[in-house]
């Protein structure tokens, strides 16, 4: 795809972060990743990311990611776009960059660098070279030490045409609005909150055009049902949703840290793939947490995964 034609796809519908699958030990198990990510493309995702936040792209080696991102291409068969994580330091991420285009990557999504923070010239600078660095389309994540201005963001789209999406995972309502005030059509944005569903009507009135779903990773028709009620504008669906799913998961998600990961792996896990447990740093539910997860998608189970236990 041009940069274009990704951004397009990125604001045609519902996008979603499939979780990264591992084996018992702890390699990427790419035989199981396949088949979700063709579960996944039957359910209306224009755009799917591989080896993004939710799959645990801050626990891979980037010489993984490629073949990541191989494989998911693979999988999606032309049915869904496929765009690749990318992060840490500048040179670690141009280098991920370009290994990304060449495994297939139809777009790459600019995580947060590593650690420091950084003033806004060192961030136009960082992203200026990952842009430059590949003829792909680069969406960048607007989170923790990785906070572009507006006028920062506004001179990067002066000079990086393949800058095509702003994702945002800080949730300043003013500063984003900001954004889409200053700049338009010009970028797709993206609301990047983790559980998105819980800020999306927010975010659709500063004038994002969609979200990012971890919880499509397992439970995909409830996920779309909301995101098309949300466009919709049928706020009382919405709201019955919210109260009878996303609430109930926001309070499993935030028992522990780590578990806005480690839920939704849980979650494809108990829809019958084999996704294997998350990496360290993280840590996965307990048996007692898994089993209030089971109970809150079990209307949304998979007849495989059900006829399976």
């Amino acid at each position: 795809m041009t940069p274009q034609e990704i951004k397009t796809a990125l604001g045609a519908g519902l996008l979603s972060f499939p979780v990264t699958h591992f084996d018992a030990e702890g390699a990427f198990r790419a035989d199981s990743y396949q088949r979700h990510i063709d579960w996944l493309c039957g359910h209306e995702a224009p755009v799917l990311f591989a080896a993004g936040g939710t799959g645990e792209f801050f626990s891979l080696a980037p010489s993984e990611i490629p073949t990541i991102v191989r494989a998911a291409r693979e999988a999606a068969d032309g049915r869904t776009a496929i765009v690749s994580g990318c992060g840490y330091g500048t040179e670690m991420a141009v280098e991920i960059a370009r290994s990304a285009e060449k495994a297939g990557a139809e777009g790459i999504l600019l995580l947060p660098h590593y650690l420091i923070d950084a003033p806004q010239e060192g961030l136009y600078a960082h992203v200026k070279r990952v842009c430059d660095s590949v003829g792909i389309g680069v969406m960048v994540y607007n989170r923790d030490n990785a906070v572009l201005k507006a006028e920062t963001l506004a001179r990067l789209c002066e000079v990086c045409p393949n800058l095509v999406g702003f994702k945002d995972g800080v949730g300043d309502i003013g500063q984003v609005r900001q954004v889409t005030a200053l700049l338009g059509d010009r970028l797709t944005y993206l609301g990047g909150m983790p559980t998105a569903e819980l800020f999306a009507e927010a975010y659709l009135g500063a004038g994002f055009t969609t979200y990012s779903s971890a919880v499509f990773n397992f439970v995909p028709e409830l996920a779309v049902s909301f995101y098309k009620a949300l466009r919709a504008g049928r706020h009382d669906e919405c709201a019955r949703i919210l109260r009878d799913f996303f609430y109930p998961f926001m309070e499993l998600r935030g028992r522990r840290k780590g578990y806005a990961v480690a839920a939704v792996k849980a979650g494809v896990r108990l829809q019958g793939f084999e996704a294997g447990r998350v990496r360290a740093p993280l840590d996965d539910l307990t048996p007692a947490e898994e089993e209030i997860l089971a109970r809150l998608i079990a209307p949304w189970r998979r007849q495989t995964a059900a006829a399976a236990e």
